[in-house]
């Protein structure tokens, strides 16, 4: 990763936030100072955040379809309102995949 070069011979996708990050390390006597861009790099590579920003916006609306349907409304119009398209950046678990 740190070489600069990607899998295909360009440059990889995190590779400036890694070079923030090592300009910022290089410079400081201080490392804690670097934390934001190490957290920068790290959500480019494992993209914590946005899994955890995901999970939570679907099981908001998971709970508030639930809640709607205890009041007696159709799944069809639940669904109807809005529904979390899935554009596949998170993998579903064996069980959510068989349960659909």
């Amino acid at each position: 990763m740190a070489s600069g070069f990607g899998f295909n011979g360009g440059v990889p996708r995190c590779f400036p936030y890694w070079q923030e990050f090592q300009k910022c390390y290089a410079q400081t006597d201080v490392p804690a100072k670097c934390r934001p861009p190490l957290d920068d790099y790290l959500e480019c590579l494992h993209h914590t955040n946005e899994i955890a920003r995901a999970k939570a916006i679907k099981s908001e609306f998971i709970r508030k379809a639930e809640h709607q349907a205890t009041e007696g409304r159709k799944a069809a119009e639940i669904v109807a309102d809005g529904a979390i398209v899935g554009v596949g950046l998170i993998k579903r678990s064996q069980e959510e995949a068989e349960s659909k």
